[in-house]
């Protein structure tokens, strides 16, 4: 039997590697922080609208260089575009030629007669003849410049305005054929650019990173005062991978080091150290190709956190070699007997642990929980299949191993005195002060921890050029394109009151480059009632008589205005048809204080079909409402792991389960004591502590009295501390705090746990 399920697994494992070739030629990786986001459980248009704004950006790699004057600027520009255009298999010129604006003005020119904007609407509304006429011949004979159309076209200058007020949504303007502006004590070009290959892939290292670098530092060592500030999603993307595949080498093979250096030094044999890796590396491949079958993409987090799996899944190998030890070869079969119920008990409550990951809508955690479940199962399934077969040799007992073995009995007993009643009420003293310290910090910013130079190179873009915020917009919903357009109006009412009282600088909609039919019939009738009254009052004055131009009978519509050059801009707002609905994105700029926030939110309060979408703050609110419903679930699966132990141990249960406890609530003392803000990914931390914590209470409890279970569960308890203690090196701040709970949980267990040991003579039961 022994031997049909060891060529059983090899044929498993085979499958494996051949899935490992496919996966790694395909690399199905993702680094993309949305993929680790839930979808908007309530509203997926909310969800969709937040990708597509993140997807048409996905590519671009904004840059603005600047210098003490425009020349200077210029040739800074040119240092650069140098440098970028070298690397012309990875990106390519993504910015319009200045010439674009003339094929919108043409596009635009049959329509112009209902291209108003709020303001004009107003004056026309109420100017008298008078006031046209004289605004009229004002136009006329001001002096000559920079026109879009002659005077008998647009007699009000109506079309130079509307022009103006839409070049006003950035800061950036046409000179000298480049984009130009002017800030913080510099003459700024405006570059863009596009990445090739997709932000997200792998295999090209940070090669855009360092394209950009290189055209940096050309740009400093060649123009005095030269200065070079770059944004955009693939410098993230870079970052974010080259972070990731820093910690999985420092945690995954720091990790690999220190298990394989505690096997030599308990063994002193090569077989263990052999045997022990090829569990944790067969473990480590079953869970990627797990992984990978169960959903479509494998993220580059999971990776990260996978490798910690490393101080987990040798555990089932250290009590397999230390129970063996000193033992003759033929007791390979009973020795895994007697191991198999204690080694099941622990793999169930540890994947349980895991798997309780997958309860919160996270993509990344669900991830996270079937990587490590299925290496953990793959790890033990290993062990039992292959261990006894391949483990042949003389295992002798060595000083090391026989010292440690030999250290339980000078550990202390928990015991009934005084001086133990007074510790532990010292303790709960020290415990209950320091959760009551304790202060819950749900933000979005944990999921991520972007390099500092980036956020300030996207802070200081975003001041200069004015952009709006992908994360704060509001959802415009309709039945049709037309209601869609006229409810943007309706709330651009509403908002032009606060960009009046400066409450934030302005917005960008679809329906101020596209009006409503209904809006685009009202503005010509306007415009012609208004430019037939000022073209009578020149004519009275001067005698002149000019024809006003023809202009398009038919509406501009979506779909013609979505195929022109003008659309560039604003197609990205544009969201379509999503299920029976028509929805649009009316984004904002100069949103730089967050205080403000709650006065744009009661703008949508009673609009029909308007909706405030906070994208920072809905995350947030989910992950302070997933760490009380992981919190809910520590308590029922503490309660769960007990019942289970009863039905194990009977009366004793107690001395595996307590030690556990006591490591939570160590931990959110210390937490609190510390200042650390309690997360989500804390309590994660937590969820799993219950599962492994447990595990080495299990063995002391199934072979009581006996030094190799203990030695087992120090080196699992040791291999297990470097491993997360590794990953609180992690410079995500969600893996940190997750690595922090379960470093600071395991070493309270791992120490307390011994002190909960069966008096001599007693019995489980």
């Amino acid at each position: 039997m022994a031997n049909k399920l060891a060529i059983l697994w090899a044929l498993v494992v085979l499958a494996v590697g051949v899935h490992q070739v496919q996966f790694w030629r395909s690399a199905r990786l993702d680094t993309d922080v949305l993929a680790l986001l839930p979808e908007d459980e309530q509203a997926p248009e909310v969800d969709a609208a937040t990708r597509k704004l993140a997807d048409d950006a996905g590519r671009q790699v904004v840059l603005l260089v600047g210098a003490k004057d425009w020349p200077s600027a210029q040739r800074a520009a040119d240092e650069a575009t140098r440098v970028l255009a070298g690397a012309a298999d990875l990106l390519e010129p993504a910015m319009v030629d200045t010439s674009a604006l003339d094929q919108a003005v043409d596009f635009y020119r049959p329509y112009r007669d209902r291209l108003l904007t709020p303001t004009q609407r107003q004056w026309l509304a109420r100017a008298t003849a008078d006031e046209l006429g004289g605004t009229a011949l004002m136009k006329l004979y001001q002096p000559a410049g920079a026109q879009l159309t002659d005077w008998n076209a647009d007699p009000l200058g109506l079309w130079q305005d509307w022009w103006q007020a839409r070049a006003a949504e950035t800061s950036a303007r046409p000179r000298d054929g480049r984009m130009w502006l002017s800030g913080e004590g510099r003459e700024w070009v405006l570059l863009m650019w596009k990445s090739k290959v997709s932000a997200f892939a792998l295999g090209d290292g940070s090669r855009v990173t360092a394209t950009v670098e290189q055209a940096r530092a050309k740009v400093e060592a060649t123009v005095p005062g030269g200065r070079l500030v770059a944004a955009g999603v693939p410098l993230y993307a870079e970052a974010a991978a080259a972070q990731a595949s820093w910690e999985m080498s420092t945690i995954g093979f720091g990790s690999l080091a220190a298990v394989l250096i505690l096997v030599w030094l308990t063994f002193r044999s090569l077989r263990p150290i052999v045997l022990v890796g090829l569990s944790l590396t067969l473990g480590c491949a079953v869970a990627l190709t797990v992984t990978a079958l169960v959903f479509e993409r494998v993220h580059l987090l999971t990776l990260v956190f996978g490798s910690s799996l490393v101080g987990v899944a040798e555990d089932y190998g250290f009590h397999y070699f230390a129970a063996r030890q000193g033992k003759a070869p033929s007791e390979r079969g009973p020795v895994m007997r007697s191991l198999l119920p204690g080694m099941v008990l622990a793999l169930v409550t540890s994947v349980v642990a895991y798997l309780a990951l997958g309860v919160a809508p996270f993509p990344g955690l669900r991830q996270m929980a079937v990587f490590s479940a299925a290496g953990l199962t793959a790890a033990f399934l290993t062990v039992v299949c292959w261990f006894p077969s391949l483990d042949t040799g003389a295992l002798p007992v060595t000083s090391f191993s026989e010292r440690f073995s030999a250290s339980i009995t000078r550990w202390p007993r928990i015991a009934s005195t005084k001086g133990w009643w007074l510790s532990g009420a010292v303790l709960t003293v020290l415990v209950a002060v320091g959760i009551w310290k304790l202060e819950p910090r749900d933000d979005l910013r944990q999921l991520q921890g972007a390099p500092a130079n980036l956020i300030a190179d996207q802070r200081e873009l975003g001041r200069l050029l004015g952009l709006p915020s992908p994360a704060q917009f509001f959802l415009v919903q309709g039945d049709s394109d037309e209601q869609v357009l006229a409810r943007e109006a309706v709330l651009k009412t509403k908002l032009d009151a606060l960009v009046a009282q400066k409450v934030f600088a302005g917005y960008r909609a679809v329906s101020d480059w596209l009006p409503s039919e209904a809006q685009q019939r009202e503005d010509a009738a306007l415009s012609a009632r208004a430019e037939a009254q000022a073209v009578a009052a020149v004519s009275a004055s001067t005698g002149e008589a000019p024809t006003r131009a023809a202009f398009s009978p038919e509406p501009l519509t979506p779909s013609h205005f979505l195929s022109g050059p003008a659309a560039g801009a604003i197609r990205q707002q544009w969201l379509g048809t999503l299920g029976k609905a028509q929805y649009s994105v009316l984004m904002l700029r100069g949103l730089n204080d967050p205080k403000v926030l709650p006065r744009l939110e009661e703008v949508a309060h009673g609009l029909e079909g308007i909706r405030w979408v906070d994208k920072t703050a809905e995350i947030s609110g989910l992950l302070s409402r997933y760490r009380r419903i992981m919190g809910g679930l520590i308590v029922a699966g503490y309660i769960a792991v007990l019942l289970t132990l009863v039905a194990r141990f009977g009366r004793q249960a107690w001395r595996a389960w307590v030690p556990s406890v006591l490591g939570t609530l160590l931990t959110l003392a210390i937490f609190g004591w510390a200042g650390a803000p309690l997360q989500l990914f804390t309590v994660l931390g937590l969820v799993l502590l219950l599962g492994m914590g447990v595990d080495y209470g299990i063995f002391l409890l199934e072979h009581p009295g006996d030094g190799s279970a203990w030695l087992a569960v120090a080196l699992a308890g040791v291999s297990t501390l470097l491993s997360f203690g590794l990953l609180g090196l992690s410079a995500t701040p969600a893996l940190r705090s997750f690595g922090l709970a379960m470093l600071l949980g395991e070493v309270t267990i791992w120490i307390l746990t011994p002190c909960f040991r069966l008096p001599p003579g007693k019995a489980t039961h």
